[in-house]
């Protein structure tokens, strides 16, 4: 654990010094659970957010995209159910003063059981080599067996609680996990109890006649009531799906872990909308696509497992998660729920409109049912930058801080490096730059040794350097670099913008799926 802690400092650290993420209001002394993503991070945040969509939306024939106002009519989060019941189950620790979510005290006590089964896994692949087989290992090792069998009692018992909203219960099975404050080491709770997770504003011009507002804890709901606007407009038939990213507000109590949960997020959500009957069939189909666009960045199979929900939510038959191994371990990166008719019932229920669908092959109206996608861009963001900072150790025994972003994100993709600051080196080097940019996100560089600035485009995560020298003024060509393997080779100068474009394509990243 105290090794995953290092490595998460290391990404934190790192994504200050290179213009990933900081802290908002630093100057202040900065503003909890609150981030500003800086002039590399945009990019990267962006680059992730158009890679979704590509794939999500001009893929797919039967998906469009809209983007609903943050500000919406308040009985659409009573339709929702976020005013009765979008809670988040808190303890206090009467020794320190601190709140924790209980369920988050919980799983981090499982995640410690799964540690326990990798340091076990460990050991044995250790100790018999080539011959090891892990699955076995998995299913027949009597104390991981115990670890793993614990900790699915562990959540199901905790699933089963918050579904019945018996809190009573939630603090009893962290008074017998023996679960202490992380802060304080002290075991001595207070009960329970249910926190609205809801930003409250106002709307109006005077205080006596501003109306109650809430800040969106979701953007689904601006798809679910926009449903027969597109559907009509876009004369989109059933099945078809709406897609959106955009901010959400959440007061979480207990927002930790860098970016990963916020109080200010981004989601990218699809709502697919299909026959009645026919929803498990594409809530299958759904997890098996979306699991195959995050195979596509190639951070690796073993990074990936599902998790089926203990407890559904109100509106759910059926969800699940992908969960990706952050350096905390694993946790949720994005959600694949069938929604059933719910949110579209609600709302004709508390908006008196009709929102059903005609569908001309069946002869008859129904409310569609739903399955969603929904994924927080920032965690994807996480996940993509915690993944790819690496250490490495070369030949020489020096050491690297390398960045691997997958080249379809990197913020730059090519940094043009003139060898020396004369003999008309940098003029080529800039002529280079300006024809790329058309295409490319491209930086110049022409300050320390060339080794030294290797080092510093490879902790920046860009993927290739392209270095003009002396050889450049007499046959047009120049040396590319790749970040991930520092293998160099001689190009010329028109070949540039192809070899980096087969490289960086979101059609040959997205063609792995």
């Amino acid at each position: 654990m105290a090794k995953q802690e290092d490595q998460f400092k290391k990404v934190v650290s790192h994504a200050k010094e290179y213009g990933y993420v900081f802290q908002s209001s630093e100057i202040y002394d900065g503003l909890s659970a609150v981030y500003d993503y800086a002039q590399n991070g945009v990019e990267l945040k962006k680059n992730i957010r158009n890679y979704w969509w590509k794939a999500m939306v001009q893929m797919h024939e039967n998906i469009v995209g809209i983007d609903a106002a943050i500000f919406m009519h308040p009985t659409t989060w009573k339709a929702s159910g976020h005013v009765d019941a979008f809670n988040d189950p808190l303890i206090d620790n009467k020794d320190s003063k601190k709140r924790y979510r209980a369920d988050v005290l919980i799983e981090d006590y499982v995640a410690k059981l799964e540690a326990k089964i990798e340091k076990e896994v460990k050991k044995a692949t250790k100790r018999f080599g080539e011959a090891f087989d892990k699955e076995q290992f998995l299913a027949t090792n009597p104390r991981v067996v115990a670890y793993k069998e614990k900790g699915e009692a562990i959540l199901k018992r905790m699933g089963k609680s918050l579904e019945n909203e018996d809190l009573a219960d939630v603090k009893a099975l962290i008074e017998e996990l023996e679960i202490a404050c992380p802060l304080s080491g002290s075991k001595n709770w207070t009960d329970v109890k249910q926190f609205n997770l809801m930003f409250g504003t106002k709307l109006g011009a005077s205080a006596d006649t501003a109306m109650d507002l809430y800040l969106r804890p979701e953007t689904a709901q601006g798809i679910f009531v926009n449903f027969l606007n597109v559907q009509k407009t876009g004369r989109m038939k059933i099945p078809f799906g709406i897609a959106q990213t955009g901010k959400a507000f959440r007061n979480e109590i207990v927002a930790r872990q860098f970016i990963f949960r916020m109080r200010e997020f981004e989601q990218m959500e699809m709502q697919f909308f299909v026959r009645p009957g026919t929803q498990k069939e594409w809530y299958e189909k759904w997890k098996e696509t979306r699991l195959k666009w995050h195979l596509s960045l190639g951070m690796g199979e073993e990074n990936y497992r599902f998790h089926d929900h203990e407890k559904l939510a109100h509106y759910a038959d059926a969800a699940a998660d992908i969960e990706f191994k952050f350096p905390f371990g694993f946790k949720e990166l994005e959600g694949i729920h069938s929604r059933t008719d719910f949110d579209l019932s609600s709302h004709e229920k508390h908006s008196g409109k009709k929102l059903q669908y005609f569908d001309p092959e069946l002869n008859e109206r129904y409310i569609p049912y739903v399955v969603e996608t929904s994924i927080g861009l920032d965690r994807m963001f996480l996940a993509v930058f915690s993944h790819s900072l690496q250490e490495e150790t070369l030949e020489n025994g020096t050491t690297r801080t390398v960045l691997k972003l997958p080249a379809v994100l990197a913020p730059t993709k090519a940094a043009v490096l003139p060898l020396v600051k004369k003999d008309g080196l940098p003029e080529i080097a800039r002529k280079i730059v300006n024809d790329l940019k058309w295409d490319f996100n491209v930086a110049y560089d022409e300050k320390d040794a060339v080794g030294r600035r290797y080092r510093r485009q490879d902790a920046a995560g860009t993927p290739f350097c392209i270095t003009v020298d002396h050889d450049t003024l007499k046959d047009n060509t120049v040396t590319i670099r790749y970040r991930d393997t520092m293998e160099q080779k001689r190009v010329k100068i028109e070949e540039l913008r192809s070899l980096i474009n087969e490289e960086v394509a979101i059609k040959n990243w997205l063609m792995r799926m």
